[in-house]
């Protein structure tokens, strides 16, 4: 069974797995990963969600708000590699995604690399569609964005 906790970014499992997943991506993206991880500090993270199996933290995510007009974006999913296929990264966004509504986010947003094909399904799968690439991202042509309405609470 998972456990999902909401938590916040200084959360000492949280940084954990936020290190394997910089891991991960400095491989997947090679000489793109410094241009992806100077948007990817923890410092405006707030809201952190970590799922724990047998009390083991095996994955997480966080929201943070992306401007004034009720959009909040999806940061730092992440699953560990042996826990992946299980669900697990679901039960996270779905988690994100029902907090961002209670905090009262009209949608979300994210950003994600074609190098990571199994996130793009996720997201897709959970409702994501894709959007032009914004921010940072305009130009960039790793980079996939999307975005989903949420359902207020």
């Amino acid at each position: 069974m998972t456990n999902i906790v909401r938590t916040n970014s200084e959360d000492p499992d949280f940084r954990a797995l936020v290190t394997l997943l910089d891991q991960d991506l400095a491989v997947r993206d090679g000489a793109e990963h410094t241009f992806y991880a100077q948007y990817n500090k923890l410092d405006k993270i707030q809201q952190v969600v970590v799922a724990y199996r047998e009390g083991m933290a095996v994955g997480c995510g966080a929201i943070k708000a992306y401007d004034e007009t009720g959009i909040a974006e999806v940061k730092r999913m992440y699953v560990q590699e042996a826990s992946r296929g299980q669900g697990i990264a679901m039960q996270v966004l779905q988690e994100l995604e029902k907090w961002a509504a209670e905090l009262k986010y009209t949608s979300c947003i994210l950003e994600t690399g074609k190098k990571q094909p199994e996130a793009i399904r996720l997201y897709q799968k959970c409702g994501y569609t894709l959007i032009p690439n914004y921010g940072q991202y305009k130009g960039i042509e790793n980079s996939v964005c999307m975005q989903k309405q949420l359902t207020q609470v």
